[in-house]
């Protein structure tokens, strides 16, 4: 089973789609993203990943909300993703940004 059908299984299961509307799903991704950050926060790089289980679990969180959306706006995942980077990489070019942080408006 991929991803999104274990996703769906679990929700159909609990008869939950009716409460997964677009709006909805973008607030959860962004709590969830928040508990994530929580994990991070005051803390070294290193020290935010000491707990890795807890890091899978909120980052899991976030890409089943996000999945959820994509899903419930027919969307192609792996379409979006291919699109956003094809548009990354024309304002990110590798010789102007290589080993660069500058933003593409700097």
């Amino acid at each position: 089973m991929t991803s999104m059908e274990i996703i769906n299984q679990f929700i159909n299961d609990r008869d939950w789609h009716q409460f997964h509307n677009a709006k909805d799903l973008a607030i959860s991704v962004s709590l969830e993203a928040s508990e994530l950050l929580e994990l991070f926060q005051w803390r070294t790089p290193e020290e935010g990943t000491e707990n890795i289980e807890r890091v899978k679990e909120e980052l899991a969180d976030v890409l089943i909300y996000s999945y959820m959306m994509a899903d419930n706006l027919g969307l192609d995942i792996d379409q979006i993703i291919a699109e956003k980077v094809k548009k990354n990489a024309e304002k990110y070019p590798v010789e102007g940004y290589k080993s660069s942080r500058e933003k593409y408006d700097k």
